[in-house]
């Protein structure tokens, strides 16, 4: 029962490990379009 427990624990580990890794060096931003749209102001 203590080698279950001790695998969990070490894959919970090395999963933060691995989420962390990917947050900081995975490539996420999105691609960047410049957006323009007309507007139509009712002024009086």
């Amino acid at each position: 029962m203590w080698r279950i427990i001790k695998a969990l624990v070490f894959l919970a580990i090395i999963g933060f490990i691995a989420l962390a890794g990917f947050a900081y060096l995975g490539d996420l931003t999105p691609e960047r379009q410049q957006q323009s749209e007309p507007v139509m102001l009712d002024v009086q």
